[in-house]
């Protein structure tokens, strides 16, 4: 029977899930995805990645079935199994595991938050094991932890104008989701929206993104020295009283000995660390402390640096001392909708199943408490245990979502780690991998398009629906395999739901509807409140917003920001950087791609056919370097083959190089992931002290012809 064209109202999870869509569907043959022009998240908006999803659903190389390896590792020698065959030989060897050397010798890695983020992490909790590995202290967790220890939750830009105001000034620190797609769980269109309307516009970046042509003030810092220009803000507002007195009287713990301690962090000290003029910081200072209201806009650009926490800590202070905290058009605290239960760890950690683990197995994670605002088990030091044994090595992984071949550093290690030392890898995914390839077993995991869900992660003041109108092959929703392992496991207590849809339902049910009403309805919530902290205070120690944070006083860390220089820059190594004198930053977003993610798509590689290495106009004439050409950027480290980009939005000094790159079209099973993957220029030796990043946006590295 011929059915007729219809379009199905959906949610994207392209990148981070905020968009609504229309899918377009002849028949059950999905033929195109648009933005939602009545989306209250987006608008109408979508970027190249959402709707290229008709292409990665039918793209001829999905993985479509479960795969066992046949051959050696890496051989590219498999055959296809049964999905229950695959389950049952995963609880058997994980229960094995169990048995023989204890939980703890299993661990569960991911990629970036996804909808599957609630039930990788519970699951490792609940099967008791601490060895959780994510790119969590990279990337958005850092400024989450920073923010729960400060003030008690994360303060996100006021840009849809509940409150009947929009920002009156803007500062863009470390982040360029306006080009990119999204970013924490906003729109980048929906903040362009808001940057227009702005009176003011401050871009706190070393590159010259597309909102510098627009902006007030463009501070062209040295990559890696955003605390020092913080710090100097922060100095600049105390200093000439240009602070919030009755926020900062009543509902503020701390301020006088930040007032004695940014005493000295004068803009003239920070001039020749930042390489902004110190006038330039004060007036941005100004600006931002004297119009109101203001947010702050921050980014993955504050986080990978040895010093990104202590950044984050800066900002917030910078926030709370400007009176901007919670007030319509400022940086606010979202209110959920009523009646739904939590699904995101960021309201509350239950959800990620912590009172699952022992105490016993927590003191057990590998990382071994050296980072102690870690968020997870941190992955550099992990994949080193399992090629040394020290403190031991994990006998099994599951990897959902993730390509940590390509998109970690330590690439080799990694790689090592998988093919000699792991007896037993689960790797869930899209497409075959390099990562994959490594694997023992492979399991075809559903497309956002093949999937129904409540929307939960990120945006917190509302909820999406997201509906499943294709199944390519025998894919399954990474959630419905953990279910059946984690049953299969005899992990009940945290899995309590006979099935996902029951889950749903569950989450659901205060609001007095399943799921199946829920998918009418399309969109939940939340009634916002401001100023909240007026009458239910902070959830901090102290009640207040700290300046001066107990809790990292308590872990023996310095209470209020203190800048560090980076391990390997002008200043701390200038005798290496004669053998390689450019500052190197990797790890900026593409907006055709998902980190590692849709190399192998048409339309969407076509846009984006090389990685990419920006370098200044004048250093390529000097290095005899042209538009185009293959170079090769070397680090202590590593090396990796790019294209050159002239481009004089950057400083002569510094290059910045793409990274996550791979070659799907090339022969596997490595697909030449070691040509030009800039994650290889990264050593190990050098993190933040609280979170374990690494200083991907401040390294050092030299560039030559190929």
């Amino acid at each position: 029977m011929h059915q007729e064209p219809r379009i199905v109202r959906s949610s994207c999870r392209g990148c981070h899930g905020v968009c609504q869509v229309l899918v377009h569907m002849d028949g059950e043959k999905i033929v195109k995805v648009s933005g939602d022009p009545d989306s209250v998240t987006s608008r109408g908006y979508l970027c190249p990645k959402g709707a290229a999803a008709p292409e990665i659903l039918y793209h001829p190389d999905r993985l479509k079935f479960p795969l066992r390896r046949v051959g050696a590792r890496g051989e590219n020698k498999w055959e296809r199994t049964s999905w229950e065959a695959a389950i049952a030989e995963m609880v058997e060897r994980f229960d094995r595991i169990r048995r023989e050397w204890g939980s703890e010798y299993f661990a569960m890695a991911q990629g970036t938050g996804r909808p599957y983020t609630e039930f990788t992490i519970r699951f490792a909790n609940a099967f008791g094991t601490p060895n959780f590995i994510n790119p969590g202290h990279l990337c958005y967790l850092p400024r989450v932890i920073a923010s729960d220890i400060t003030l008690g939750g994360l303060p996100v830009s006021d840009i849809y104008g509940f409150g009947g105001k929009s920002p009156a000034c803007i500062l863009n620190w470390g982040c360029n989701h306006v080009e990119t797609g999204s970013a924490d769980g906003m729109c980048g269109a929906m903040f362009k929206r808001v940057v227009r309307k702005a009176e003011s516009v401050i871009v706190v970046d070393p590159r010259g993104i597309g909102l510098v042509k627009g902006a007030d003030h463009w501070l062209q810092l040295r990559p890696g020295t955003e605390c020092a220009l913080a710090l100097a803000m922060i100095h600049t507002v105390i200093t000439e009283g240009l602070f919030d007195g009755d926020f900062v009287r009543h509902y503020t713990f701390g301020f006088e000995p930040l007032a004695r301690h940014v005493r000295f962090f004068t803009p003239e000290w920070a001039e020749p660390i930042t390489r902004v003029p110190a006038e330039s910081i004060r007036a941005a200072a100004r600006k931002f402390a004297t119009t109101k209201p203001a947010c702050l806009q921050w980014g993955n650009g504050i986080d990978t640096s040895v010093n990104g926490f202590q950044t984050g800590r800066a900002l917030l202070i910078l926030m709370g001392l400007t009176g901007n905290i919670d007030v319509p058009g400022g940086n606010v605290l979202w209110v959920p909708p009523q009646g739904i239960r939590p699904k995101s760890p960021l309201i509350d950690m239950n959800v990620a199943g912590v009172q699952f683990l022992p105490p016993e197995k927590k003191a057990r994670i590998l990382t071994g408490g050296k980072y102690p605002f870690a968020p997870n088990c941190h992955p550099p030091t992990f994949w080193k245990s399992m090629v040394t044994g020290d403190p031991y090595r994990v006998r099994g992984i599951w990897i959902v979502g993730s390509n940590p071949l390509v998109t970690g550093t330590q690439g080799l290690t990694v790689e090592k780690a998988l093919r000699n030392h792991m007896e037993y890898t689960v790797v869930s995914d899209l497409f075959m991998t390099p990562t994959a390839q490594l694997a023992d077993l492979v399991l075809p995991a559903a497309h956002w398009l093949e999937q129904d869900d409540v929307v939960y992660m990120h945006k917190i003041w509302c909820v999406l629906a997201r509906k499943k109108v294709a199944r390519i092959g025998e894919t399954r929703d990474d959630r419905d395999v953990i279910f059946d392992v984690a049953h299969g496991l005899g992990l009940r207590e945290a899995f309590p739901w006979p099935d996902r849809y029951a889950y749903l339902d569950w989450l659901l049910e205060e609001t007095g509807m399943n799921f199946k009403a829920f998918k009418e309805k399309e969109v939940l919530m939340g009634d916002m409140r401001y100023r909240k902290y007026e009458s239910d205070g902070f959830k901090t120690p102290s009640g207040k917003f700290e300046f001066y944070s107990k809790v990292m006083e308590h872990e023996g860390r310095p209470p209020m920001p203190l800048y560090v220089e980076p391990p390997l820059s002008p200043i701390s190594t200038p005798d290496l950087m004669t053998e390689y004198p450019f500052i190197l930053m990797s790890g900026t977003k593409k907006l055709a791609f998902f980190h590692s993610e849709y190399h192998q798509i048409q339309s969407l590689r076509k846009r984006h056919p090389d990685p990419v290495v920006e370098i200044h106009p004048t250093a390529a004439a000097r290095l005899g370097i042209s538009e185009d050409s293959w170079v090769v950027v070397e680090s202590p480290h590593g090396r990796a083959k790019l294209r050159a980009k002239l481009f004089d939005g950057i400083a002569p000094d510094v290059v910045n190089a793409e990274h996550a790159w791979w070659y799907p079209e090339a022969p596997p099973p490595d697909y030449q992931w070691r040509v030009s993957c800039a994650n290889l220029l990264y050593g190990d030796d050098h993190f933040d002290p609280d979170t374990g990043s690494e200083p991907l946006k401040c390294y050092i590295c030299k560039v030559y012809r190929a």
